[in-house]
């Protein structure tokens, strides 16, 4: 190789500067824009957090675990479970129901569906409960046939938990539907092929293949079941004892004054559904690792 073929190229060293301050410009605003989203997410997430913490244990660790010995927190806590648990199960075989038939079957009216589907993402809470009030209340549209079959159904459980189907109803079939989509048909084709029936087919090839969807379904169904204010208030009147979710008891602790136990609440309540969405998804990060 001649001393001429080892010379940079004309403008190369140039070129070379040039880029610099390129690549140093990308790397500043790169390190820029992680730093506005860990202030957001700071500001919207940690901030309230750090609040609440601080102010139940304000006056000390024995007023919050006093808190969690009134049996009116541990009756509305208790209820908010039994609501949630039996919620998630009803969405779970309904929202796999709905979704396989928007996925797999056309029928009249499937775009429809598929729209109102979505509805409770777009619709407050309260006027959901007041809906339900409108239907189910004792001027409501059906109130005559509740009187006859002596059901209860405003300003009582099962108000409530209609209200809580209603709001967590996109949950499950908008995990499931995308899954479904990608999964496709061929491999319960080639099940049907081999002479399995419909319902083996799904247990032992579609439903595994959902388990994840299925999963993070089950997830945002509870949590946001247990987050559940408005629709519960309006229809079940947040009754103490009765129809008072925890929700609902941190409404009511707010307007009684009594932070401390609005504090411990919330912070029970965080916390569960915190743990809920992270451990979900470090289940999955670690079953991917393997």
């Amino acid at each position: 190789m001649s001393a001429s073929d080892s010379r940079p190229l004309p403008g190369a060293s140039r070129y070379a500067v040039a880029s610099a301050p390129v690549h140093q410009g990308r790397r500043w605003l790169r390190r820029l824009m992680v730093g506005i989203v860990l202030v957001y997410v700071g500001f919207l997430i940690l901030a309230p957090i750090t609040g609440l913490i601080l102010g139940a244990f304000a006056n000390g660790v024995g007023e919050v675990l006093a808190v969690f010995n009134d049996p009116h927190v541990l009756k509305a806590f208790g209820l908010t479970i039994r609501i949630s648990l039996l919620v998630v199960v009803i969405q779970a075989v309904f929202g796999t129901a709905v979704a396989w038939m928007l996925v797999r079957d056309r029928f009249p009216g499937k775009s429809l569906i598929n729209g109102l589907i979505d509805l409770p993402f777009a619709m407050s809470p309260v006027v959901v409960g007041y809906m339900l009030l409108l239907l189910f209340g004792r001027q409501g549209l059906l109130a005559p046939v509740l009187q006859a079959l002596d059901i209860r159904v405003a300003f009582a459980v099962p108000g409530m938990i209609l209200a809580t189907l209603f709001v967590s109803l996109p949950f499950m079939i908008r995990e499931l539907v995308p899954v479904l989509e990608a999964f496709g048909t061929r491999q319960e084709q080639a099940a049907a092929t081999l002479g399995a029936s419909g319902w083996r087919t799904f247990w032992k090839v579609t439903l595994p293949a959902l388990r994840w969807g299925f999963i993070y379904g089950v997830t945002l169904t509870m949590a946001r079941a247990l987050g559940e204010f408005g629709a519960v208030l309006v229809i079940g009147g947040g009754i103490q004892g009765r129809t008072e979710t925890a929700t609902l008891y941190i409404y009511r602790a707010l307007d009684e004054r009594q932070y401390v136990g609005a504090y411990s609440a919330a912070i029970l309540l965080g916390t569960f559904s915190l743990l809920l969405v992270i451990g979900t998804e470090l289940l999955r990060r670690r079953e991917e690792a393997r």
